[in-house]
Formats: structure tokens, C-alpha cells, sequence
């Protein structure tokens, strides 16, 4: 109770210090969508929707206010599932939810109008259910379906969480009717948002965007003469080869970096070759094939790649990645000048869009001595990624003590952790904000792991146990 509250006031401060709520990039866009409704092209639209819910109240800082409730609710479920089901004792699962309480930057991200609060507690809820009891009901099965169609179209690849929770169940044994429950009520929402979608934007599926994402992937590495693309035959492909030379140093300038009206070799350059916007499906088509003939033709180059950006979810300090402007918006700054974006948006401009939903102001504005508080607390308060790694370690050495049982109720919250660090080196890029939701699964596999043996007789187990 007493972490709990500390965790509570901590999120009051920042409240009162950064009010009525913190802007990233992607934020503008989200804001966009709930002022327009729509099947959003570039990611799917679950936040833009809770924002929508809430735009009658003309509050960020209502928006902001609910982000925390989510934080809060993420380490009380990480709690309560340890304690009831795990029978750990009370410290045990303290110091397991501790990250997420008490991690400066998880704060910072429930203050910025963004989707990962709300990502990171679907995900723990999705995992608190199905582990929660011995057997797992048709009912139960119903309900973990829905919240995982709600994180799939909070973020995609809560599709590919879909994927391993079914392979646990399977593993597991826990019958047809549950399995089949939670498939079908995973797919009615997600197939409906799928057709919104072609109703907006001419196809079925849920973005315009995979393609290009991955494409940007594979841009730092691409060498056409490797991939032996030949123009008078794959011209299409041809457009999209880059200028080895003018390498930039992370991938996300390759679709997000601003064209200067120069055909300099650079990719802003080369998405523009086409006329119409960025993210429509002849685009997306070529990228996705150009990147994916990138992978096949270079996969060591991939691979090093994709290992390096895993491996800086370890590091001890948080170097500067993938640039400054990027990397600063993730960091409590009571200096920052109150200012936002000004580019264009569908109907509207980016600050404008946050006018017009605060109804007021929507810039940051610190307050003393709360701002500065916050802005040294994060200086030595969070989980360095050197930390993570041992965490991550603990749990894969509970999957593998579990090996008859292919890991036992070990391995879902650690694939799950494995998985989210994995996915963006994978098809986009690192970014500090992808770790967190894979830190409290993490904390959960290894708490499991390292539950003490009267905790493992005296709570309800698995078979694996």
C-alpha cells in the first residue's frame, strides 16, 4: 500500500509539474484521428478512439489523469497476480510491480498523449487472466479474446500476441471451447475495424503502413548491387534503391526525415517519386517487396542490425538514440520551450488539432518546484537497461528449469517481454519508449521463477509446477 501511494504522488507531481499533458511526434496524429474519426492509415485507431471518448470533456489533463489510472492498475495486477495465484509474499510482488510504480520515464510516457500506457496495461491483463486460474473457462477465454482485439487495435502487434497466447493454451491443455472462444472474440472486433477500414481507405486491413515501416528497417543496410536489382526489368523496385554513400545513421530518418525538394538519393526523396501521399497502398506494396528482397538478399546484414538495436535495450546509462529531437521528448525539461508542432494534418495542422480538443492552451507548462522535482528524480530513478538484462535472464532460466512443461506459466509473460524487445529491431527500429511494456513482464517471469518453495506448495499451481 505504502509503494503504491508514493507511486500515486509521484504521478500528482507530475501532473502538477508538466500540465495539462506532454507532445511526442506521434501525438499530433492521434489527436487528429479523434477529431476526425476514421480508419487511421498509418497505425491502428483503439487510442484515438478512447480520445474521442473523451473529447466532450475537453481535457488533456483528464487524458493524462486516466494514463496514470492505467499505470497504477498495470502494477496492481502484476501485485494481485503474484500474491493470489503465485502465493508470493507481499515484498516479493512489491519489488516485482516496483518498476512500473516507481520508473521515472514509465511516468513521463503516462504523461505524454500517447498509446503506451494503455498498450503495456492491455498486455499485463491479457497475461493476469490467462494465468490467473488453474482452469480457463469458455468465459474466461471470451474475455481474454476481446482485450486482445482492444490491444491489437491499440498497437498491431498485439496480433502476434494473439498468436502466443494460443500456442500456450494449446501447450497447456486446456481444451477447445476457451481456444475457440478467444480466437472468434479476438476476430469479430478486429475483422469489423478491418472492414472500416476498407471503407475508408479502399482495402482490407488495418494500415498502409507495414511495408514502409519495414522498408525503413532495411534501409540502413539496402545495397541494390547486392540485392542485384536490374532497372530495365524491376524499375519499381529501382526507384526505391539508395545512395550507399549518404548512409544515415538510424532508420527512422529513412520515413520520417523531411525532403528538402532535392533528389539527393535520400528515401524522404525517394517516397515522393510517386505522386499522392506517403502512406497509400501502391507505396506500401513496393517498400514491403523492396524490403523484404533486402532481407533475403543481405540477411547477415539484417541480422546485425536487428541484433544491435535489441542488444540497446541493455545498456547501463540511455545513450542518445536514435537523435536528439527524438531521444529529448522522453525526458522531464523544465527548460523546454512551450511549443508545438506546426505541419499540416488531415483537415487541420498539428497545433491546431490540440487546440481544438483542450478547447484552451494545449502546451506544456512547467511549474516549479514539481517540474524540477521530476527532471532530477529521472536522473537516478529507473530501470537501467543493465538491470533488465539479469531480469530477462531469471526468467529464461525458469523456462528452461521447466522444460518438460515447455516452460510452464514461466514462459508466457517471458516470450511475451522477449517478443515486444524483439519486434521493433525486428521491422522498425529501437526506441526507449518499446522497453517498458516488456519490463513488467519481465519482472513477472522471473518473480515467478524465483518464488520461494512454501509459496509454490501453498498456491494454486499448474501442472508444470
Amino acid at each position: 500500500m505504502a509503494a503504491f501511494a508514493v507511486g500515486a504522488i509521484l504521478r500528482l507531481i507530475t501532473m502538477f509539474g508538466y500540465g495539462p499533458a506532454m507532445w511526442f511526434n506521434d501525438s499530433y496524429q492521434y489527436v487528429n484521428v479523434a477529431l476526425h474519426p476514421r480508419a487511421d492509415v498509418i497505425r491502428p485507431a483503439g487510442y484515438s478512439l478512447w480520445l474521442f471518448l473523451l473529447k466532450p470533456f475537453s481535457s488533456l489533463t483528464l487524458v493524462v489523469f486516466t494514463q496514470h489510472l492505467m499505470g497504477l492498475a498495470t502494477a496492481v495486477l502484476i501485485y494481485m497476480l503474484l500474491r493470489r495465484r503465485f502465493g508470493l509474499p507481499g515484498w516479493g510482488a512489491t519489488l516485482a510491480a516496483a518498476p512500473v510504480l516507481f520508473d521515472a520515464y514509465q511516468i513521463q510516457m503516462e504523461q505524454l498523449v500517447m498509446s503506451d500506457s494503455m498498450f503495456t496495461l492491455l498486455v499485463v491483463g491479457v497475461v493476469t487472466l490467462v494465468l490467473w486460474r488453474e482452469q480457463l473457462t469458455w468465459r474466461i477465454g471470451a474475455a481474454v479474446g476481446l482485450m486482445l482485439a482492444v490491444t491489437a487495435l491499440t498497437r498491431s502487434i498485439g496480433l502476434a500476441i494473439l498468436g502466443l497466447v494460443v500456442l500456450y493454451l494449446l501447450v497447456k491443455r486446456v481444451g477447445w471451447k476457451p481456444i475457440v472462444a478467444m480466437v472468434i472474440a479476438c476476430a469479430v472486433p478486429v475483422l469489423g475495424y478491418m472492414a472500416w477500414f476498407k471503407s475508408d481507405n479502399g482495402k482490407f486491413g488495418m494500415t498502409y503502413s507495414d511495408g514502409l515501416i519495414l522498408y525503413m528497417r532495411t534501409a540502413v543496410f539496402a545495397d541494390c548491387k547486392k540485392m542485384e536489382i536490374d532497372p530495365r526489368k524491376e524499375l519499381d523496385l529501382a526507384l526505391m534503391c539508395l545512395d550507399v554513400e549518404q548512409r544515415k545513421p538510424y532508420a527512422q530518418w529513412y520515413l520520417w526525415g523531411q525532403g528538402q525538394g532535392r533528389d539527393d538519393g535520400t528515401a524522404s526523396e525517394i517516397l515522393h517519386r510517386w505522386p499522392g501521399k506517403k502512406f497509400d497502398e501502391f507505396k506500401n506494396e513496393i517498400a514491403g517487396r523492396f524490403a523484404k528482397r533486402a532481407i533475403m538478399a543481405q540477411p547477415g546484414d539484417y541480422l546485425r542490425v536487428v541484433a544491435t538495436d535489441f542488444l540497446r535495450s541493455f545498456h547501463w546509462g540511455r545513450p542518445q538514440f536514435p537523435e536528439a529531437k527524438t531521444f529529448n521528448q522522453y525526458e522531464f525539461r523544465p527548460d523546454q520551450p512551450a511549443r508545438l508542432e506546426v505541419w499540416s494534418t488531415y483537415q487541420g495542422r498539428a497545433d491546431t488539432d490540440a487546440f481544438m480538443y483542450e478547447q484552451g492552451p494545449p502546451e506544456t507548462k512547467t511549474k516549479q518546484p514539481w517540474a524540477s522535482f521530476m527532471d532530477v528524480y529521472q536522473d537516478w530513478f529507473f530501470l537501467r537497461g543493465i538491470m533488465l538484462a539479469p531480469i530477462m535472464l531469471i526468467g529464461l532460466y525458469g523456462v528452461a528449469r521447466r522444460w518438460r512443461r515447455l516452460g510452464g506459466p514461466v514462459a508466457l509473460p517471458w516470450l511475451a517481454a522477449f517478443g515486444l524487445l524483439l519486434a521493433p529491431a525486428a521491422t522498425a527500429e529501437f526506441d526507449y519508449r518499446y522497453v517498458l511494456p516488456a519490463v513488467p513482464l519481465a519482472c513477472l517471469a522471473a518473480a515467478i521463477t524465483l518464488r520461494p518453495r512454501s509459496a509454490a506448495t501453498s498456491a494454486p499451481t499448474t501442472p508444470s509446477e
